[in-house]
């Protein structure tokens, strides 16, 4: 089942992608500005700066693959292959097809590389991560197979190409990337629901030792879960739509990339306006204790 066809589906997705790039932008200013802005005794983290920079790099590099991608074949090359413009976007070699790969599977390492940093930060322990690092070391295998397998792939015979146009959806390529996928969708949500476990326990605990219902970690693991479901059903319908053989798997592939970059951003930025909102109101409260004590001070003295 194709549904629409490549050069529609490459067309479209070209444009979402750019859509979403350019929020990410703004998304990224904001995360730089909470990286700087919300630092813990002058120290600013480096790390997350350095991931962030990283992500906006390969979803700029993407973009820019994926609108050459679009000019050269439904412009410049559209009558050098034998099926025009569907022959190009099907064609497995082509550096456009092999570099985007890789800038996406780079892309998507970081961001599950993120995550399991975050797991391990808040669990302290080696033995809860192994599963999961053992599922991203899978991705990684995974993710440099692709563009190889993809760069040693014939084009599609005639008699093929009349029933799956698009490589992707036979041969080996197509169980590389299949396990791709389903490795990357069970290594986020895997890891995205011991970050959320390990963060509900510890708040329980503490609010029964406070006997008080007030939460400190509850809006962040509103955060956390937020950001991994919108990853995971991304990365799910794309899943999907790749074993129903659709084209339009290549419209949602393209807007994770900057998805992936967002949802990065949107943690840094959410958390930090939590940090901002906790010490203003820490500020008020001190605020309001010294003009009660000024004032009794003042009624004591007359």
């Amino acid at each position: 089942m194709i549904g629409v066809a490549v050069d529609k589906a490459e067309l479209v997705a070209t444009l979402l992608e750019a859509l979403l790039y350019g929020f990410s932008l703004l998304m990224f200013g904001g995360a730089i500005w909470a990286l700087v802005t919300q630092r813990s005794q002058n120290q600013l983290n480096y790390k997350m700066l350095i991931v962030a920079c990283l992500l906006l790099l390969f979803s700029t590099a993407h973009l820019v693959i994926s609108i050459i991608r679009v000019v050269e074949g439904l412009i410049i090359y559209r009558d050098a292959f034998p099926d025009g413009s569907m022959g190009y976007f099907s064609h497995p070699r082509h550096w456009t097809t092999v570099s985007g790969g890789s800038v996406y599977a780079a892309q998507t390492l970081i961001g599950d590389g993120v995550i399991l940093h975050r797991c391990y930060s808040v669990w302290q322990s080696k033995l809860v991560l192994v599963l999961p690092v053992l599922l991203w070391c899978g991705v990684v295998f995974t993710g440099i197979a692709i563009p190889y397998v993809a760069s040693r792939t014939d084009a599609p015979s005639a008699a093929v190409s009349a029933v799956l146009p698009n490589h992707v959806f036979i041969g080996t390529i197509s169980h590389w990337i299949t396990a791709f996928y389903a490795l990357t969708f069970t290594t986020n949500l895997f890891t995205t629901i011991l970050l959320a476990y390990r963060i509900w326990s510890v708040d329980h605990y503490a609010t029964c030792v406070r006997s008080s219902r007030s939460s400190q970690l509850r809006p962040i693991l509103r955060v956390i879960v937020d950001a991994g479901a919108i990853y995971s059903v991304a990365l799910l319908v794309v899943l999907i739509l790749f074993l129903q053989a659709w084209n339009g798997q290549f419209v949602v592939l393209h807007m994770v990339t900057p998805i992936i970059s967002i949802i990065f951003y949107m943690t840094i930025i959410r958390v930090g306006m939590i940090n901002w909102n906790r010490r203003v109101l820490t500020v008020s409260t001190l605020e309001s204790i010294s003009h009660g004590c000024d004032r009794n001070e003042e009624w004591r003295m007359h």
